[in-house]
């Protein structure tokens, strides 16, 4: 009986603001689930490649927009997921801020794993997730994390990442994300260490997947 019910791939979004912990959840679902079983993909890979003219330019660009990422793709290849055929993600280089010349190939799997901030803002994209989840931590530490991830991992300074959070991190968040969170099926607070949500998102996913 469980065979009809994956004759198309599932599609599972992970949404929530910056450093929220959508990683997290996403790799406990990889583990519970089986990583044979998901073709995993980070709305991060889809920034717009952008020919920077200057730093002023780079400096003003608005990342925490609907509008810097190119949503007209993701939609395309989760849509061509869905259908079973394979897909050539863009690699995003985070310290250049351009998409580097390589891709990843990604094949379809019986489960579609989305994770990003604005997942839930864009309808044509929401409309094809078959299970949204929205990670929701409060602000503080989600800032703290933000500050970590961005100094070790993307060579950015202290003082850069505060200018960012409060220009545009932070605005965007309250204009877009929390209000998109509406849309999701399931709330987890806390992240990863909702152990309980965690194991209830699990469940239903086995459960939409007739296993």
């Amino acid at each position: 009986m469980g065979a009809s019910n994956r004759s198309q791939p599932v599609a599972l979004g992970v949404a929530g603001g910056t450093g929220s912990g959508k990683t997290t959840v996403a790799e406990a679902i990889l583990d519970a689930v089986g990583r044979d079983r998901i073709a995993s993909l980070a709305q991060d890979s889809y920034y717009r490649d952008v020919d920077w003219q200057s730093d002023e330019e780079l400096l003003g660009h608005n990342f925490d927009h609907p509008q810097a990422l190119d949503s007209e793709l993701l939609v395309a290849h989760l849509r061509a997921l869905k259908a079973g055929e394979a897909i050539d993600v863009p690699v995003y280089d985070f310290v250049a801020h351009r998409r580097k010349a390589e891709t990843v190939r990604v094949e379809a799997r019986p489960v579609i794993l989305l994770e990003g901030i604005l997942l839930f803002v864009e309808p044509p994209l929401r409309q094809l997730l078959d299970f949204k989840i929205f990670v929701d931590t409060d602000s503080d530490v989600r800032l703290i994390r933000r500050i970590h991830r961005d100094i070790q991992e993307r060579g950015r300074t202290l003082e850069d990442v505060i200018r960012q959070y409060l220009e545009t991190v932070r605005p965007m968040h309250l204009e877009f994300v929390e209000p998109s969170k509406r849309w999701a099926d399931v709330i987890v607070p806390e992240g990863g260490e909702n152990r309980v949500a965690l194991g209830m998102v699990i469940a239903r996913l086995e459960q939409l997947l007739g296993a």
